[in-house]
This record gives C-alpha cells, structure tokens and sequence, in this order.
C-alpha cells in the first residue's frame, strides 16, 4: 500500500494515484497542472490553501489504503 508524507510532491502523490485530484481539487488545489505545483509538497501546498497539512496527509493516506484495499479485494 502506498503511503504518503508532508514531504511528497504533489507530482508524485498523482503519479501514485491520479484519482487522488478530486481531494486536492476540493479543497482549492486548482493548479494542479501548473508545472510549479508538480514540485510543490503536500505540506506547502496545504499551507499554501490554509490547509492542516497533517491532517491532509492521513485523508490521503486514508484514501489510498482504501483504493490498495480494493485493489487488493
């Protein structure tokens, strides 16, 4: 299962897994395709969007076990 940190860009974490853009995209991660983003981490990007970047981070992971479980059922 993959899992992310404060510290994966946001490049990255949509190579992992691209359906993770609608999380992103709802809280105002609107540039998702703006090539500054793609080196940005999650926990600047949070920031960035007064976002709790903890909190952000274990969404993602959430989500992402969710989706490895599916996969995996």
């Amino acid at each position: 299962m993959a899992q992310v940190s404060k510290q994966t860009m946001i490049g990255e974490l949509l190579q992992i897994d691209q359906d993770v853009a609608p999380i992103l995209l709802n809280i105002g991660m609107h540039c998702l395709g703006c090539p500054s983003s793609q080196m940005e981490t999650i926990e600047e990007a949070a920031m960035v969007h007064g976002i709790d970047p903890d909190a952000l981070v274990s969404q993602i992971n959430d989500f992402l076990a969710g989706n490895s479980a599916a996969v995996n059922a």
